[in-house]
């Protein structure tokens, strides 16, 4: 199995596991909340002498604020019931557990035995006893006596009340006291990373089961039979998870509610079948893995479970592996949608939970990783390692800021100066960094707005103008390349120029690009005392990315960019936001800039230099946006009547990335000025473009 996990997972499991504890789930808290419910349970016992018990998120204490879970409440009735005759004792109201062929998997009937004899009754029927196929008289289902007289609405055999803000699901349920037969394969199959503990096994198999009023959907007799519940075991399997599996699990339900209820409906995945996962992957991977560092790593492994089980359309009890818990499902359409919901997070490499909003976790989380991770007792390369996962954790907090629509980029402006002036001094110059980039972001986007009137407004132009200013420190490239391209796409050449020339004046060719920072290079920065600011603005440089609403703010080449993912194959659904966004290489960018700049003022020998410059850095360095890349520097090849080179590095492009490429634009009015040239002679194909 290979995972897409990035490699800074580990320093951003333990940032997640600190903003989860923040929420209520630290194991202080998690055991208080477990503590009370089974004080809570006792005293209700004891006071009102009724065998009730609770289970559910509530009890287990894996629920938040925002998941609101209900409460499972089972109240226990008379009745007893007998695994075998050999513990039969007179004078009591039993019943035998029994099963035939056509029985579903985790499903009983219940047939009555003789109060003063050890003997089964046949043929008798009325009152809550039927007869069923084989003439056995067993015990009804749908009885009254299993639906209580108080109930704001029924659901199945729970009946739902409201007592303030939580929600209690009430059913009647008869306990079966011994571990029944169909499920004893559990207690003896191989375990490999004894989990559960044989000691655990024993206690598990003390709990028994409880039989609950409800039969299988697609059953003859579905008024006869009862369902296997193990609510005991699954609650002390839950408090046997250590913290690591029961994060994990409440971040599954948590990306249940956030990504899936939302766009499919609320019975396409349910906590039981996150649940469920979680007991199967620890049950087969060893107890090393679930540690705190690797909270992502675990959460993966736990949605390519999903991911396989939902492709296959089977979701095995844990208990009872031969019941599938999909059925009646997964229709054609859920199933289909589930899976693009769970392709598409995995595809994302973690970075979707800075978009969670349930319980504020996707903010606490950014707001986490932007606070420095340099500390005073680090020194030279743990210090190093430390600030490379600093710079790309704040490469994630902007990546999901370009997401924001217009509107939203202004509130979650208000917000960052607010935390700005009101947290501590290293959170504040995080903050400063990330600032920096926003103001590109929305100077670029207002620019892009008003470029696109008949008439711009000159004051919003200005306004613009200010804000790529006040971004364009933000690194060593990206935010002066902004501001360049702000220039250029207004023809104010000489500025443009200017701001071009300056970045070369400055320009550290030592710098280190985000995705190419070596440990070497920054021991020897650190050696100078620079802060967290100053490293990243003079030293570290950024890809540079537009996203679609700057589409009028971007040189005509890489307008095609921003269609690579149109077509009838493509939709929302399938392209993620990161895939969205265009991204060039700061360095070949800066290149790419003075050519368009140059080519427009007739410079020949200054156009013949960076066109120069743009064909060695594209050999000999491992450029991230490589087909983007090529893509520029074919159009600039094009400009130079170079038509032939440019074909050539289009095909090395379409080599490269076979789709989504927007090679397919020029490659198209490349043949289209080929046919022109056949046609209409060399004229016509000279004025092709």
């Amino acid at each position: 199995m290979t995972l897409s996990i990035p490699e800074y997972s580990k320093e951003l499991s333990l940032r997640l596991s600190g903003v989860l504890d923040t929420i209520g789930l630290g194991e202080d808290i998690r055991w208080k909340r477990i503590n009370m419910w089974i004080q809570s349970e006792e005293m209700e016992s004891k006071v009102n002498r009724k065998r009730k018990h609770y289970f559910g998120s509530q009890p287990e204490a894996t629920t938040t604020t925002d998941l609101n879970s209900d409460v499972d409440c089972v109240i226990l009735l008379d009745h007893s019931v007998l695994g075998d005759l050999e513990s039969w004792v007179p004078g009591v109201l039993t019943f035998l557990t029994v099963s035939d062929e056509n029985t579903p998997p985790g499903y009983v009937k219940l047939q009555q035995v003789y109060g003063d004899l050890p003997w089964l009754i046949y043929h008798e029927h009325g009152g809550h006893l039927k007869l069923d196929r084989y003439g056995r008289s067993v015990l009804c289902n749908n009885h009254s006596r299993l639906k209580p007289d108080f109930a704001d609405y029924h659901h199945g055999p729970a009946n739902t009340n409201h007592f303030g803000t939580i929600t209690v699901d009430t059913v009647y349920a008869i306990r079966n006291p011994t571990w029944p037969g169909q499920v004893y394969q559990w207690l003896t199959r191989n375990r490999r990373h004894n989990w559960p503990s044989q000691q655990m096994i024993d206690l598990i198999k003390g709990t028994g089961a409880l039989l609950v009023p409800v039969g299988h959907k697609l059953s003859h007799e579905q008024h006869l039979e009862w369902r296997l519940s193990f609510s005991h075991a699954e609650k002390l399997l839950v408090w046997l998870f250590n913290s690591t599996q029961y994060k994990c699990y409440i971040l599954l339900k948590i990306i249940n509610k956030s990504f899936i209820k939302p766009n499919i409906g609320n019975d396409a995945l349910s906590s039981y079948h996150c649940k469920t996962c979680i007991w199967y992957l620890i049950e087969n991977t060893p107890t090393d893995v679930w540690q705190p560092d690797n909270l992502l790593v675990c959460l993966e492994l736990c949605l390519r479970l999903l991911h396989t089980w939902v492709e296959s359309k089977i979701c095995p009890n844990y208990f009872i592996p031969e019941e599938n818990m999909f059925d009646f499902k997964l229709s054609g359409d859920i199933q289909v949608q589930l899976l693009g919901v769970l392709s598409d997070l995995l595809k994302q490499e973690c970075r979707y939970l800075v978009g969670i909003s349930c319980d504020n976790i996707g903010q606490k989380l950014m707001m986490t990783c932007q606070s420095p991770l340099i500390e005073p007792k680090l020194q030279g390369q743990d210090v190093a390692q430390v600030l490379i996962t600093s710079v790309k954790f704040l490469l994630i907090s902007f990546e999901y800021v370009t997401t924001l629509g217009f509107k939203d980029i202004f509130k979650f402006k208000h917000s960052a100066l607010d935390r700005l002036f009101h947290s501590h001094e290293p959170r504040r110059e995080a903050n400063a960094i990330l600032w920096k980039f926003y103001c590109s972001f929305i100077g670029s986007q207002l620019a892009s707005k008003n470029l696109s009137k008949e008439t711009p407004d000159l004051h919003a132009l200005d306004i613009a103008n200010e804000f790529l200013l006040m971004g364009s420190s933000s690194d060593v490239l990206s935010g002066k390349l902004k501001l360049a391209t702000f220039y250029l796409v207004r023809d104010k050449l000489d500025m443009a120029e200017y701001v071009l020339n300056e970045i070369h004046e400055h320009y550290c060719y030592k710098i280190s690009e985000w995705n190419n920072i070596t440990t070497h290079t920054l021991q020897a920065l650190l050696t100078k005392n620079l802060s967290t600011t100053q490293l990243i603005s003079q030293c570290v440089a950024f890809p540079v990315y537009y996203h679609p609403l700057e589409i009028n703010c971007v040189p005509k080449a890489l307008i095609q960019e921003m269609f690579r993912f149109t077509g009838p194959d493509q939709d929302d659904s399938s392209t993620n936001y990161i895939q969205k966004l265009v991204s060039v290489d700061p360095k070949f960018y800066l290149y790419f800039l003075e050519f368009i700049c140059h080519h427009q003022q007739n410079k020949s020998s200054h156009k013949k230099a960076a066109l120069e410059n743009m064909m060695f850095t594209i050999r000999h360095e491992d450029l991230r946006f490589m087909d983007i890349s090529l893509n520029l520097l074919a159009y600039c090849l094009t400009q130079e009547e170079r038509r032939m080179n440019s074909f050539n590095v289009l095909c090395k492009s379409m080599k490269l990335i076979p789709q989504n490429n927007a090679a397919k634009w020029q490659m198209a009015t490349f043949l289209n000025a080929s046919f022109r040239f056949l046609r209409g002679g060399r004229k016509n194909y000279t004025n092709a473009d």
